[in-house]
């Protein structure tokens, strides 16, 4: 069985076995393999394994924003549900000053809350309530929206 290689991948696990055990110079290496001295091989040779780890986070967080504080604005966002987005910055901002409208927006991304479901409502929800309203002169419904 062949090995799965991500799409930028330019060594397999035998090449950065062999690069790491060699005693050749950086631009043998690189001339044999037919990759990039000042790079690859040099990031192969000071590794200490042969796994092509991925680089980026394993869990996405905030660089502003503390546990805490995403722990608040989640509670609040799923408390006021229905409210809009300026609105929950506006009540927010007294308690964290230091909020913004693209750290709000990027908190609820990360847990999943950045649009309202329109699943949980109630069909008739969706709908302007019309109520018939009795008049003197003229028979229609009026609709408050």
């Amino acid at each position: 069985m062949g090995q799965v290689l991500h799409g930028r991948a330019t060594t397999t696990a035998t090449m950065r076995c062999a690069i790491q055990d060699s005693q050749e110079s950086l631009k043998v290496l690189a001339v044999c393999y037919g990759i990039n001295p000042g790079k690859t091989v040099a990031k192969w040779k000071k590794q200490t394994s042969v796994d092509d780890l991925p680089t980026r986070l394993k869990q996405s967080r905030s660089t502003v924003l503390s546990i805490e504080d995403e722990t608040v604005i989640v509670a609040f966002r799923k408390h006021t549900r229905p409210a809009t987005t300026g609105r929950l910055l506006h009540a927010l901002q007294s308690t964290i000053p230091y909020l913004t409208r693209s750290s709000l927006h990027r908190c609820f991304r990360r847990h999943g809350i950045s649009k309202l479901s329109r699943l949980t409502e109630p069909a008739n929800s969706l709908l302007p309530s019309c109520t018939p309203k009795p008049t003197k002169w003229w028979p229609h419904r009026s609709c408050e929206i």
